[in-house]
């Protein structure tokens, strides 16, 4: 006898056999024990799931010899004629095939007459949703009520397209698809039952591929075996799939986790030389991620359905939720991008790094950059504004008042780079406005030119030389205040499109860093509003304030702050903690902590019960490595879980925002002008509008 192949010489004889399924299982089992039988029974499911496996196994229970059970017996005719496919009273039907009524009604035609050689003529019509309308129309009289010794058994892989009709005269069992574990565990036991040498990981991929279909499974072990010449690995069956290794997924992601971006395009560059699919690869990614992430959340829920839990978990211990997150969320924009990029590689490199320019902690670094940058434009202002009150002229726009046209040739050579006013004074040889001095009183030199219709342009070149050096220096202040606010300005930009693309749940709940961000923006804010209008009232240009470097100011807050661990206790725990440099979901898990106790060298917290569901090993690690920096020795932290009795730090915030936010409301509702609108136009305010400015946390 010839070869043949797994599907067909491993398909199950029995219930017992079966893999999977077992809901259908249940059902049919019960109703052959019992002899509670329908007359027509519809299974549904994906190829290779065992539709048309359940039916003949229940066609051989219906008319073993040995009496109607669960349990065929095998060895008789009817179960033996079964198993090789040539039982007369077991009608099999391609609907695909025979999709005209006049098949239809051939077949019906035979419907009456008895079984030739079993208990009952079983009608097994495959793909049944393939048959025309009115190939339906003329079954369904018979379905309804077919006669006592006749069972109707179909099977389709898209019941949508069957007529209600149908459906409601059939009892309808659903089969689920088979899990790569289940498929794995299968073909171990055919290749064993085989004598054929596999690993364990090109089972797995073989069962990924087989997308939930046991037949198909088992034709792509048969292809493996021939192609890894009478073995199966994962080498080849990588080749034969023509898929990338699983492992280069896994180490594009640990690529991803050491934040380097060389060794995350010398991984794409690597993975190029297979010339993958890169939307393929981006999914593949994503699907990791996830596992990763679900790890991290709840580690006993990460199965090993994939073949690598193990691995899974050690990338879930390397990595930071926020950045799992994080990458997840860039993945999926990624996907919709990369149709868009000139060149799939290319784009899926701009989404790796793209994953890497928004992680989390390049956030702060990045506000530091900017701000030290706005810094360095507040203090170059200063040092640039310093000469300019030089010019010691400045006293001279005093005499202003006085007629004097030309006192001030002096300053001139100051501007020496703008000589272009001298040219202005030309038309002061006409004589003509030297007799308005009538007019001194340069409040009002507008309303005498008036009169006058020519002299009116002269007389104003007259004042000007006395403000040139005036209006130079302001136009100088002015663009210097500009440029200031243009890199501001972009500065402020640029964080928000940062922002704008790093997901919520990245910062959610990080506090200590919002707290952090406030106090330093409010720094750069007092830098930036170091320039004072250049002139007063007077027209006198204004020395510009000494003001403390936002840097150095930021040093003395914190220093100001540090209490040795002597002096720590459960009220100033807080303080300690919004000393911390810590953010993210670290930070959020630290505010919810109690201080307990403390020694020499151990210090004990207490985290919120309720607050614990991401709180594992690696955040209390870097909690301790906070506090031994913040206290310059090394601590050993132990954190409890349980419930809070005294105030935590996220508390106490929620607390003082509340105050301020009661503080905006009652300012507002007592506002003379709020007040007066109420009265005149019937003004609502709206509380929930009402939001306190500046520092939430003062």
């Amino acid at each position: 006898m010839g070869y043949q192949v797994l599907a067909r010489k491993w398909r199950p004889r029995s219930f017992e056999e079966l893999v999977g399924q077992a809901h259908v299982l249940q059902a049919l089992i019960n109703a052959l024990n019992q002899n509670r039988l329908h007359h027509a029974y519809l299974f549904t499911g994906t190829r290779g799931v065992g539709k048309t496996t359940i039916a003949r196994i229940f066609a051989k229970c219906l008319n073993c010899e040995k009496g109607v059970s669960a349990r065929p017996c095998g060895e008789c005719v009817a179960c033996i004629e079964i198993n090789e496919g040539r039982f007369v009273d077991l009608i099999e039907v391609d609907a695909a095939s025979r999709t005209k009524v006049e098949d239809t009604r051939e077949l019906l035609d035979n419907v009456q007459y008895a079984p030739t050689m079993g208990r009952y003529k079983v009608y097994l019509i495959d793909e049944v949703h393939m048959l025309s309308t009115h190939s339906f129309n003329a079954l369904l009289k018979t379905l309804e009520e077919p006669p006592a010794h006749v069972k109707f058994l179909l099977a389709t892989t898209d019941p949508q397209k069957l007529p209600v009709t149908i459906l409601s005269r059939c009892l309808q069992f659903s089969l689920k698809s088979m899990s790569p574990e289940r498929i794995v565990d299968y073909l171990e036991v055919v290749l064993t039952g085989e004598k054929i040498a596999y690993d364990a990981q090109g089972l797995w991929q073989i069962a990924i591929s087989a997308d939930g279909s046991m037949r198909d499974a088992l034709s792509l072990a048969d292809q493996a075996i021939a192609f890894g010449n009478g073995r199966i690995c994962e080498s080849e069956v990588s080749a034969m799939l023509g898929t990338i290794d699983r492992g280069q997924v896994m180490r594009m992601v640990r690529a991803l986790a050491s934040g380097d971006a060389a060794v995350v395009i010398e991984t794409v560059s690597e993975l190029a030389d297979y010339a993958p699919d890169y939307l393929t690869v981006l999914d593949d990614m994503l699907s990791l991620l996830h596992r990763v992430a679900i790890a991290q959340a709840v580690p006993s829920a990460i199965d090993n359905s994939i073949g690598d839990r193990e691995k899974v978990l050690e990338l879930a211990s390397a990595m930071r939720a926020e950045d799992v997150q994080l990458y997840y969320q860039v993945g999926l924009v990624g996907k919709k991008d990369l149709p868009l990029a000139p060149d799939p590689r290319s784009g899926f490199e701009m989404a790796m790094l793209r994953m890497l320019a928004f992680r989390p902690d390049a956030a702060p670094l990045d506000n530091g950059v900017l701000g030290a940058g706005v810094r360095e434009l507040a203090t170059g202002a200063d040092s640039t504004e310093e000469p300019e009150p030089e010019p010691e002229p400045e006293p001279e726009p005093e005499p202003e008042p006085e007629p004097e046209p030309e006192p001030e040739p002096e300053p001139e050579p100051e501007p020496e780079p703008e000589p272009e006013p001298e040219p202005e004074p030309e038309p002061e040889p006409e004589p003509e406005p030297e007799p308005e001095p009538e007019p001194e009183p340069e409040p009002e030199p507008e309303p005498e030119p008036e009169p006058e219709p020519e002299p009116e342009p002269e007389p104003e070149p007259e004042p000007e030389p006395e403000p040139v050096l005036l209006v130079e220096n302001v136009d100088k202040q002015n663009c210097l205040v500009d440029s200031v606010a243009d890199d501001e300005l972009a500065a402020s930009e640029y964080l928000a499109e940062v922002e704008e693309h790093i997901p919520l749940s990245a910062y959610e709940d990080a506090i200590i860093a919002e707290e952090l961000n406030d106090s330093s923006s409010e720094v750069l804010r007092g830098a930036g509003q170091d320039f004072p209008s250049p002139l007063n009232h007077d027209g006198v240009v204004q020395e510009e304030p000494h003001t403390v470097p936002g840097a150095a100011l930021m040093d003395v807050m914190v220093e100001d702050k540090k209490l040795p661990l002597n002096d720590l206790s459960a009220s100033s725990w807080i303080a300690v903690f919004r000393s911390l440099v810590i953010g993210g979901v670290t930070g959020t898990l630290g505010s919810h902590c109690e201080y307990v106790a403390h020694s020499a060298n151990t210090m004990s917290l207490r985290l919120d019960s309720q607050r614990s569901t991401l709180y594992n090993e690696m955040h209390r690690e870097r909690i301790e490595k906070v506090l031994s920096d913040y206290f310059d020795k090394p601590l050993c932290l132990q954190v409890e879980v349980g419930v809070i009795e005294t105030e935590t730090p996220a508390s106490w915030r929620e607390q003082k925002i509340h105050e301020r936010l009661e503080q905006a409301k009652s300012s507002i509702r007592s506002d003379p002008n709020v007040l007066l609108l109420i009265d005149h136009f019937s003004a609502l305010v709206l509380d929930d509008s009402i939001e306190p400015v500046g520092n939430i946390i003062s």
